[in-house]
């Protein structure tokens, strides 16, 4: 006696239906896996950017505000008289403090001199780009990178150094595929203008 079996089986067409689907689902479940990962590259270069900001304006903003004397401006550099350490009413070369852009006015750092180097340098000559290159030639010099990798690095002032009583430092940052500005602004307190002779090229007295 033969018995009838039914035999189920997908015909071609549900075949093609079933990979296009399989298809658009796979495309789709892509599709949101880059863009949660562009997504997470984005919130990862925001909270960077955001902590190299903090640390720079920080940095930045207590160097200036405290200083006294934004010596001059040579090359890419602002060169800073960070404080009378030894109160001998001359700027020494441990006291100096660099703020430097770059070549390409693409980064920003700090270069500074080992303590202890008691050694005069003369107001004028910090205009020169060559004094900065004989300092670091002769004294052991350290950087502070603020931020590695920006763009546009601009200095600002009220008034030519070292006359100058307000600061502005600005650059540009890469978020999400764009330039962003940003600026830090500082007004000095300490500013030891009485210091300066008539011309503003040299110190002629001292904080007594």
């Amino acid at each position: 006696m033969k018995t009838t079996r039914n035999i189920k089986a997908f015909t071609l067409v549900e075949l093609l239906v079933t990979l296009v689907v399989t298809g658009i689902l796979l495309s789709a479940v892509t599709t949101l896996a880059f863009a949660m990962s562009s997504a997470s590259r984005s919130s990862g270069d925001t909270i960077l950017n955001e902590a190299l900001l903090r640390q720079t304006r920080l940095r930045i903003g207590e160097l200036i505000r405290t200083c006294k004397l934004i010596c001059a401006a040579p090359g890419n550099d602002l060169a800073i008289w960070q404080a009378d350490t030894n109160n001998d009413g001359q700027i020494n070369v441990s006291e100096l403090v660099y703020i430097e852009r770059g070549a390409g006015l693409d980064t920003l750092q700090l270069c500074q001199f080992s303590t202890g180097q008691n050694d005069p340098v003369e107001l004028s000559s910090l205009a020169l780009a060559a004094t900065k290159a004989d300092l670091v030639s002769t004294y052991a010099e350290t950087h502070v990178r603020l931020i590695p990798t920006c763009r546009n690095v601009q200095f600002r002032w009220d008034a030519t150094p070292p006359r100058t009583r307000h600061v502005t430092v600005s650059f540009d940052l890469g978020e999400e595929g764009a330039a962003h500005p940003y600026e830090v602004s500082v007004t000095l307190r300490a500013w030891a203008g009485h210091l300066l002779s008539a011309d503003g090229t040299a110190l002629v007295g001292d904080d007594d």
